[in-house]
């Protein structure tokens, strides 16, 4: 299995359960050796939303849900298959030793489950399509550390993605979501997207448990808030220049105790921010995060702010009318034992915040608070293949009304 998928399951399965596969297909090829590993997952889900449901892909997130993006407050019902938050995984890699330096390449596709959703016509439906969110190579030794270029998971807030037990499930499907490439799991209700990013990043060696990395990453735009309502319908245009990301961490085991202790942040400066004001703003966010194990026992917190960082998508909603970058804040706190029969039962709750401004009160602007209760059973069918059971209640508040959506999905995904 290559690296960054093995790093998607090992902290999904910090999370959730031991059971998915260490390793994936390997392929002895001369200097070379390869690994085609990946996931396949799949999820019946049932949502019943009420409120303003535009609402609920999170601080406003676009919705595919042609009732919903009318506006519509009575109560309804969507019955999906879908993949999950995870999206299905075919990747290749490879590693070999040549002058002294160890190195690896990874490419990837990804293929959603879907073939519409309801209420949507499959040709406005993008789980039909594929995604490539891999394709990077590395370089380095033991010694000194190693550098990846090419795209791969973004630094900041992903330890926070990859210890969401919604990992390995669905999350939220609320807002039409269920049926496209992936769902949102918590993303927007807890953490902000960490996201697939071009780079080039260096890490260090691990030092007894310690490991940080620092990189450049692709600079994006700033994006409004897609609903008619809300104060943030400026955009703005990324610096003549990259984002600057960074993480660090200390991994720990003491007789039976075991857990992991982070911090990572993220820089970037956006030029021509809308409205009247013009001048260079430059936004900024850090996280902490911690998750502790102890005789079958699992506890995970973070916590994460920042000014201009945006709601769910990096950047989304990150300024206002104005131009002037808003506030956010939001964090989680889960809580996950594994029964005798091997089953692991979580319990989550997490909220995601992005704040009003001054200069938006003239319109009756309010803050957006996103929140979400999540349970879930976790059984590992065998040793690469898990059954998945999940309850999530999700919550929308802000200028243009309440939204709540209620899923449930039962489903499998299964690792090679």
């Amino acid at each position: 299995m290559n690296k960054n998928i093995k790093l998607a399951v090992a902290g999904a399965v910090l999370a959730l359960s031991a059971t998915a596969a260490n390793a994936g297909i390997i392929i002895p090829a001369g200097e070379w050796t390869l690994d085609i590993g990946g996931n396949v997952n799949t999820y019946a889900t049932w949502t019943r939303s009420t409120g303003a449901t535009n609402l609920l892909g999170h601080g406003g997130y676009m919705t595919t849900n042609k009732e919903a993006l009318q506006g519509h407050t009575d109560a309804r019902t969507q019955s999906n298959m879908t993949t999950g938050l995870l999206p299905n995984y075919l990747s290749v890699s490879g590693t070999t030793r040549q002058n002294d330096l160890d190195v690896s390449f990874t490419i990837s596709i990804n293929p959603g489950s879907s073939t519409g959703a309801s209420g949507l016509q499959l040709s406005s439906n993008t789980g039909r399509f594929q995604e490539n969110r891999q394709a990077f190579m590395t370089f380095g030794d033991k010694s000194w550390g190693s550098i990846k270029l090419g795209k791969d998971l973004g630094i900041f807030a992903s330890d926070a993605i990859l210890n969401d037990m919604t990992l390995l499930g669905v999350g939220s499907a609320a807002g039409g979501l269920a049926g496209n490439t992936t769902t949102l799991g918590r993303i927007g209700t807890g953490f902000v997207y960490a996201d697939w990013k071009s780079q080039i990043a260096y890490t260090t060696p691990n030092f007894n448990g310690f490991q940080a990395t620092a990189g450049l990453t692709q600079a994006w735009n700033a994006q409004s808030i897609n609903t008619s309502s809300e104060d943030a319908a400026s955009t703005g245009r990324a610096g003549a220049g990259f984002a600057y990301e960074g993480k660090a961490s200390y991994s720990f085991a003491a007789n039976d105790v075991t857990g992991k202790v982070w911090v990572s942040g993220l820089a970037q400066r956006f030029q021509h921010v809308g409205g009247t004001d013009y001048e260079d703003r430059v936004a900024y966010a850090g996280d902490i995060g911690a998750n502790v194990n102890l005789a079958g026992f699992g506890l995970t917190g973070y916590y994460y702010s920042g000014q201009g960082i945006g709601q769910t998508v990096q950047f989304q909603g990150a300024f206002d009318s104005r131009g002037k970058m808003r506030d956010a804040n939001g964090g989680y706190v889960q809580a996950t034992y594994v029964l005798p029969t091997k089953t692991k039962v979580g319990l989550s709750w997490g909220q995601s915040t992005l704040e009003h401004t001054d200069a938006s009160d003239n319109i009756g602007a309010k803050d957006i608070e996103d929140s979400m209760w999540a349970v879930g059973l976790y059984h590992p069918l065998t040793k690469h293949l898990n059954l998945v059971a999940e309850y999530t209640d999700t919550e929308s508040d802000q200028a243009g009304g309440k939204g709540h959506g209620r899923t449930g999905s039962l489903g499998a995904i299964l690792f090679f």
